[in-house]
């Protein structure tokens, strides 16, 4: 009898201790979720992409988005990473990997923008306005003897395969403010210009072939690499979903032709950002976003011109198909009004709502058409679901409309800008 009570005893001290040990490893993992940010956090969160937009048609694969802290949270900024694989409905193949980090207390900036894409895009001529203003809406004149070719009205579709291969490296020089350089490369090839029909008659001439017989460059592939000067300023305290702060860049790239530019060109970017806490506790926030891109010398590539949705997050431009409006020069501009619906207890800034607006001018010098001639508006609405309140990691879902009877319907994590 002895002996079965001392057997009784021993399972149940077994089973107490494990159940105890299973509880403490619960423990753990729940204090650890809940733990405050801190050096080396790390918050992963996988998504699958189900998505539509006007340039790829609809969209399916698997995204993530990673932010963690290479410092002290209270002195050191939140890196974010985003990385994705797509395969589109258009049989476009997209992989992305984009970053911005911040060294410990934020003594180095790096951004990151690499790409492989198998891709198409419609192309419109270049600057912005109605399409009787483009480049071959009218036909175009060739070989000087006042013959014309027949006229484009609809869109030319361009297939490709494009690498880029864009880092930059800052050093911070006083609160919020960076110098740096940067090494850029973009490699286009195997392009098929599938409206072009040179044996017509008259000729079907896009404004891709026209822009390249211009201007000297090859019909099948090219090449810009080049090197860049950046000064930066940022202050706003979270990357994924800003609450305060300002976000400045001025960026000379200068891409010559011993570093494999096809051309020597330059050219310029300039951007701003910030952000207004209308009630003081980031219920409702407005955010103000413009920037302006330019080629200053030179001649750049068709497919690097300035673009919409070119930035490198390609937020820019919602309402219109990615590269729509390209010109030698670009000014872009958007207002953002977000605002904070309800959530848990946990996260109380779990959904919300966002309404904007944005506006896009662009030239072509070839057509006289010049910057802020023609501006091209678009605006929509979306909401907000906020996945990791720690990191501020955001599924957007937005719904966008532009003129030329353009839309579309996008899904990113992280607000736009």
């Amino acid at each position: 009898m002895k002996s079965n009570f001392s057997i009784l005893l021993i399972l149940i001290l077994f089973f107490s201790t494990g159940h105890a040990q299973e509880l403490t490893k619960k423990e753990k993992r729940k204090a650890k979720k809940e733990a405050p940010p801190q050096k080396g956090s790390v918050y992963f969160t996988p998504l699958p992409v189900l998505s539509s937009n006007p340039s790829f048609g609809f969209m399916y694969g698997v995204a993530t988005s990673t932010s963690w802290f290479m410092g002290d949270p209270k002195t050191t900024n939140i890196s974010s990473l985003f990385a994705g694989l797509t395969l589109t409905t258009k049989g476009q193949t997209l992989i992305t990997a984009k970053a911005t980090a911040f060294s410990e207390d934020n003594d180095y900036k790096l951004d990151m923008d690499w790409r492989f894409l198998n891709s198409s895009q419609g192309s419109y001529g270049l600057g912005s306005g109605p399409s009787s203003n483009k480049l071959t809406s009218t036909g175009i004149e060739y070989n000087n003897l006042g013959a014309f070719s027949a006229p484009i009205d609809e869109v030319q579709m361009l297939e490709f395969q494009w690498i880029r291969f864009y880092q930059t490296l800052s050093k911070k020089i006083a609160p919020g403010m960076y110098v740096g350089i940067g090494y850029h490369l973009d490699i286009l090839n195997n392009f098929e210009d599938n409206l072009l029909d040179l044996s017509a008659t008259p000729p079907v001439i896009t404004s891709f072939y026209a822009y390249n017989s211009k201007y000297d460059f090859s019909n099948d592939k090219s090449t810009l690499s080049g090197i860049s000067l950046n000064g930066i300023y940022d202050t706003r305290d979270n990357i994924n979903s800003t609450y305060k702060g300002k976000y400045a860049q001025l960026t000379f790239r200068v891409n010559p032709t011993f570093l494999g530019s096809d051309k020597n060109s330059t050219s310029l970017w300039a951007e701003f950002r910030d952000y207004f806490d209308l009630t003081k506790n980031h219920k409702n926030m407005l955010a103000f976003w413009a920037y302006g891109s330019f080629q200053t010398s030179g001649s750049l590539p068709y497919m690097n011109l300035p673009a919409i949705g070119y930035d490198q997050y390609s937020s820019s431009g919602r309402g219109y198909t990615q590269g729509k409006i390209r010109g030698q020069e670009l000014f872009y501009t958007e207002l953002e009004y977000r605002r904070k619906l309800f959530g848990t207890e946990k996260n109380p800034d779990q959904w919300g709502i966002a309404l904007f607006g944005n506006l896009t001018t662009a030239s072509n010098k070839d057509a006289d058409i010049k910057l802020f001639e023609y501006v091209d508006p678009a605006g929509g609405l979306g909401i907000r679901f906020m996945v990791n309140p720690k990191s501020r990691t955001t599924l957007c879902l937005d719904y966008s409309v532009g003129k030329y009877s353009s839309s579309g319907i996008y899904l990113g994590l992280n607000e736009f800008f």
